[in-house]
């Protein structure tokens, strides 16, 4: 029988967001083909952030380190000296390098100083890492010690700019275990790992089967994988502690609108349980899914963040961002 009642520990809401602009798409994506939603990401934001200070939402912000250069002088002398050797050399963010502009005003596609600055500005936002370079961790040809000069990167020019990076995103879900201990070495605390089940289980891109990306879009309409919520005793472990993803929050699409309705209950389904048992929800995105049908996506993002505050005042439901949780394991591991 379900309970009305507060559960005995508060269920969390966590959001984490892979904020890339170009240079999470440029080995698949052009400019005339995509350049309208990285475009339209630097209009999204803003209004994402007003969204997350309205409802007093914690989100983490999983930043390309490239991001953090507002000129094209500065970014290549904050370049590490090691770059990954990917067996696919297009792989690689690197070989843009040629194409960009002067700075940010001149190339809004592949400069986010002014966005990060401004994401940082809001109450409860954390400022985290999508590595460098957005370095792939499964690709044939990368190594250990490219991830390391990589990830060092990241963290030399956000602190720099007065920011400590704890969380990570691994690039396109690519979580490689072997890399972890380098993770905790460089100060992260916390990391989002991929869903239980065989759908979101990550290879390189060439592995990944039609079948794995078709179970996963059904299971973003019906419930095949389950809530995937958790408790946080059970990730309250190994460090950097392991913040596995619930759902991601798919862009509104006008083609399957038909079945928003489906979309929008499967992710407040997965908040309730979690709120109603204890557990943790994990929710993510990219900045660019709201750059084409901002006032669709937007509406969405509301009905969550009113459904979020709903469950707040019943069942004591929180928002937390990767590294409050993460500092909240590290104290239950330790008791």
């Amino acid at each position: 029988m379900t309970t009305n009642r507060p559960p005995a520990a508060p269920g969390t809401f966590v959001i984490s967001l892979d904020f890339e602009l170009m240079w999470g798409v440029r080995d698949l994506q052009t400019k005339e083909t995509y350049g309208a939603n990285v475009l339209g990401a630097r209009v999204a934001i803003p209004a994402m952030l007003a969204l997350f200070e309205e409802f007093g939402l914690h989100v983490t912000w999983a930043t390309v380190g490239l991001l953090f250069f507002g000129k094209k002088t500065d970014l290549l002398a904050g370049l590490p000296a090691r770059r990954p050797a990917y067996t696919d050399a297009n792989l690689s963010n690197y070989v843009a390098l040629p194409e960009l502009g002067p700075d940010e005003a001149a190339d809004p596609y592949y400069y986010g100083h002014e966005l990060v600055a401004q994401i940082s500005r809001v109450p409860g936002q954390e400022v985290a890492t999508h590595t460098f370079s957005h370095y792939y961790c499964l690709e044939p040809g990368q190594t250990p010690a490219d991830f390391r000069a990589d990830l060092a990167a990241a963290v030399a020019v956000a602190t720099q700019q007065g920011y400590q990076l704890r969380s990570l995103v691994f690039p396109r879900n690519q979580y490689n275990a072997a890399y972890l201990s380098i993770c905790q070495e460089l100060g992260i605390t916390s990391y989002r790992g991929n869903e239980a089940a065989w759908m979101y289980q990550k290879q390189s891109e060439a592995a990944q089967t039609p079948w794995q990306r078709a179970a996963r879009l059904l299971d973003a309409y019906v419930s095949v994988s389950g809530p995937n919520t958790y408790k946080p005793a059970e990730i309250a472990k190994n460090k950097p502690f392991d913040i596995p993803a619930s759902r991601f929050l798919r862009p509104w699409s006008g083609r399957l609108a038909p079945l928003e309705g489906l979309r929008l209950r499967r992710i407040l389904g997965g908040m309730t349980h979690a709120a109603r048992h204890g557990e943790v929800f994990h929710l993510w995105w990219h900045p660019h899914n709201f750059g084409a049908n901002l006032p669709q996506n937007m509406a969405v993002l509301r009905q969550i963040a009113e459904h979020f505050w709903a469950l707040q005042r019943q069942y004591g439901f929180r928002t937390q961002t990767m590294a409050e949780l993460a500092d909240e394991l590290a104290y239950l591991s330790a008791k």
